[in-house]
């Protein structure tokens, strides 16, 4: 029997195991952290519960797709909850957009801001459909291993003109700017400058449209759980506390790994779910391929990272929308903000999770579970003092939310906790603590991404949002099957 390990317990790297474990292959899944999750991981508080990353779920298919290799049940798992509205977007206090699929209810909310865009709304609808279908119906299902893979997708991607941004599209079909800025965000959650983003990326508003939101019962660490216990019930090993330092190479094949507490696993197999920079500085930079690979990765453009305040409070909320996004007054110069070396703490964007509005276990009876998201500048912007920044920051996001739609939450505050750019980069792993790795430009996609299989090493793959198709929930387990597919060819299985 094939013997696989994967580094790292992210959504992506226990896809791939459920996937490899399922095929008949050992898989050990090796995580440094105290729980799996990665970026998915789960803090509990003072009897709060805290998703501490991705909360929207677009495609539950692919998820119940890995119970149903090895003929389980997903609902003998884990409950997945639809989210109504998908977003409930603000500018101001009066003026706010419902974010849905109800296209009749959508449109009528459309008409408010501006009657001639509801035309363009369907046009753009139909735009983003088409993307979706070769975006990721098919795009993000392929490997991208040779540069003929991506010649033989050329002349779609100029069918829908990729090289233009997601925003760009979306004014040629919408011309009021609240509504541009409303049908162009969605690339925020994947690290994507919606003003530089690929027009690829515009497929995200029809998959939400095609499949809903959804949030697990229990929260994200519910789907994290509910994965692990599949894995395991397939044979399957989990092992905590294990922070692999170094990858052994011997001829043209990586055949162990090296934990930090002396343990050394052989292999068949390695991937890693890692950040995919370190993996090559940290794991591999014994060799001076592994250098070389290293310096090549960090020439390329990293997204954004994220400042968010976990916080606990002693009231129910049921007025909130599960998602909530503020827009600050200058749209474009947030943006710039976030992407830009200039950072101001002036035009912020808030995106505010309430998950206790669908599910109040995530609470103490009588109390809610939130968190609060600002995009912000990843750490090649070496002036800012997060530790300083952080407590400017909390106070100006609970004076915003205390003003628009949580009176007196300093008063109810129970618990709270911060995290940071640094964060990203010391807990999690992330190169210039990045929250979403390579920034998800046209130049860094599909063939231009770092591959799913490592170039020489012919038994080394990665897998997470490091490499083809991207980030988001969707994006690392679609990561998954390709890396599954590339290995299932490679050993002849």
């Amino acid at each position: 029997m094939k013997k696989a390990i994967i580094i790292g317990a992210g959504i992506g790297g226990i896809a791939l195991a459920i996937r490899l474990q399922t095929a008949g292959i050992s898989t050990i899944i090796l995580e440094q952290r105290d729980k799996p999750g990665g970026r998915a991981y789960v803090y509990k508080q003072d009897g709060f519960i805290f998703d501490a990353g991705p909360t929207v779920i677009t495609d539950p298919n692919s998820i119940k797709l890995l119970f149903d290799l090895s003929k389980n049940r997903m609902e003998n798992y884990v409950n997945l909850l639809p989210i109504k509205p998908f977003y409930r977007l603000y500018w101001g206090k009066e003026k706010f957009l419902n974010y849905e699929d109800n296209i009749k209810d959508l449109e009528k909310q459309i008409a408010k801001f501006n009657l001639n865009d509801i035309k363009g709304y369907r046009l753009f609808l139909n735009y983003s459909k088409k993307v979706f279908k070769e975006g990721y119906l098919s795009f993000a299902s392929k490997s991208f291993l040779t540069i003929n893979d991506m010649l033989f997708i050329l002349p779609k991607l100029i069918k829908i003109k990729a090289w233009k941004s997601v925003y760009s599209i979306v004014s040629q079909f919408i011309k009021n700017d609240y509504l541009k800025q409303a049908f162009s965000f969605n690339s925020l959650f994947i690290g994507g400058n919606p003003f530089s983003t690929s027009s690829i990326y515009t497929l995200i508003h029809a998959l939400e449209y095609e499949w809903g939101i959804w949030f697990p019962k229990g929260g994200v660490g519910a789907l994290i759980k509910a994965l692990i216990k599949l894995f395991q019930n397939l044979g399957g090993n989990l092992i905590l506390n294990s922070q692999v330092i170094s990858i052994y190479v011997n001829n043209n094949k990586v055949n162990k790994v090296h934990l930090k507490n002396g343990q050394i696993f052989d292999a068949d197999i390695i991937v890693s779910n890692a950040d995919i920079i370190n993996t090559y500085r940290n794991l591999l930079g014994q060799y001076a391929f592994g250098k070389k690979k290293y310096m090549n990765l960090i020439k390329k453009k990293m997204s954004n990272s994220l400042f968010v305040i976990y916080f606990g409070l002693s009231e129910q909320y049921t007025h909130l929308a599960h998602h909530t996004i503020f827009f600050p007054s200058n749209y474009k110069k947030s943006i710039e903000n976030i992407f830009g070396k200039n950072f101001s703490r002036d035009n912020l964007s808030i995106y505010l999770h309430s998950p206790s509005v669908t599910d109040l276990s995530l609470a103490p009876t009588g109390c809610s579970t939130f968190y609060a998201l600002i995009p912000v500048p990843n750490l090649s912007n070496s002036s800012i003092n997060w530790s300083e920044e952080s407590i400017k920051l909390k106070n100006i996001v609970f004076m915003y939310l205390e003003q628009y739609c949580i009176p007196n939450l300093r008063k109810k505050l129970i618990t709270q906790r911060i995290f940071t750019p640094n964060d990203f980069k010391d807990v999690l792993g992330s190169y210039l603590g990045s929250a979403f790795s390579f920034a998800p430009l046209l130049t860094q996609s599909a063939w231009f991404r770092p591959h799913n299989r490592d170039k020489n090493l012919t038994n080394l793959y990665f897998v997470g949002a490091g490499t083809h198709p991207g980030a988001g929930i969707p994006g690392v387990i679609a990561s998954a099957n390709i890396t599954a597919e590339i290995i299932f060819n490679d050993i002849n299985l």
